[in-house]
């Protein structure tokens, strides 16, 4: 089974050189709290998007992330290439102070079947070509929190997009998908995530194995109704996972 490797070196002030191959990130805010270290991730990106209501947060918080600074500067400094969704959220003097600096504006009100996070996603897989799409992650920031059915949205479009990286992050928590067609290794960035994780079947696992985990799983059944993996700690630099179903990694986040 072909294997699949997984680094959260995006938390990382300056991304290793060794980091290979080269990785293309996009960064997808949504309308919840920015995470403190969002700036960091606007940085490492290559492309943003700003759904719907998420172009408040920017907005609005991302100035109170640098307090000594002119928070016109800092909006025109983190200005989102795109902002997409039914629009239903998004203020309109927002809406308009960054169409006037060139930010392209999606309107996809037509469309009430799917989320503001699923729109930005399939339009990053599929009308960005100048984007290197080899090696992408989307990294979504605040993705979780709030509603609970925006919640299980979200955590839905990592099913609906299998076969793209996405992460979704939080202040306390990375949360993506492991997909079954692969073994995975995750590289744990020990200085910035950890030592908490989960593995969470949907639903079903008959048969999931691990290693470097404090409680490992050995040909273990999962299932909800029965036993999940909450609270587990990884115990070194690298972690194994090997299973017939799809599962959903989330490690705590320093």
């Amino acid at each position: 089974m072909e294997v699949m490797s997984h680094s959260s070196a995006f938390l990382l002030p300056t991304i290793p050189a060794d980091h290979r191959p080269p990785q293309t990130y996009a960064l997808v805010v949504l309308n919840q709290s920015l995470p403190r270290f969002t700036p960091l991730l606007w940085n490492h990106a290559q492309l943003h998007l700003c759904a719907d209501g998420g172009a408040n947060r920017v907005y609005d918080e991302m100035p109170l992330l640098f307090p000594h600074e002119d928070p016109s500067h800092v909006r025109t400094r983190y200005k989102p290439d795109v902002i997409k969704g039914d629009m239903d959220s998004i203020r309109t003097e927002v809406l308009d102070f960054y169409a006037n600096l060139g930010t392209q504006i999606l309107d996809e009100s037509q469309d009430q079947d799917t989320t503001d996070l699923h729109k930005c996603v399939a339009y990053i897989r599929d009308f960005t070509p100048n984007l290197d799409k080899s090696n992408l992650c989307i990294l979504v920031a605040g993705a979780l929190g709030g509603r609970f059915d925006h919640t299980l949205g979200n955590l839905n479009v990592l099913f609906v997009f299998s076969s793209l990286r996405i992460i979704l992050i939080t202040d306390e928590s990375l949360v993506h998908l492991l997909p079954r067609t692969h073994r995975h290794e995750i590289h744990i960035q020990s200085s910035v995530e950890g030592p908490h994780c989960g593995l969470i079947p949907f639903p079903l696992s008959k048969s999931t194995t691990t290693t470097g985990l404090q409680w490992d799983l050995t040909n273990t059944e999962m299932r909800f109704g029965g036993l999940i993996s909450t609270s587990n700690v990884v115990k070194g630099e690298k972690i194994t996972v090997e299973s017939d179903a799809d599962l959903i990694w989330t490690i705590s986040v320093k």
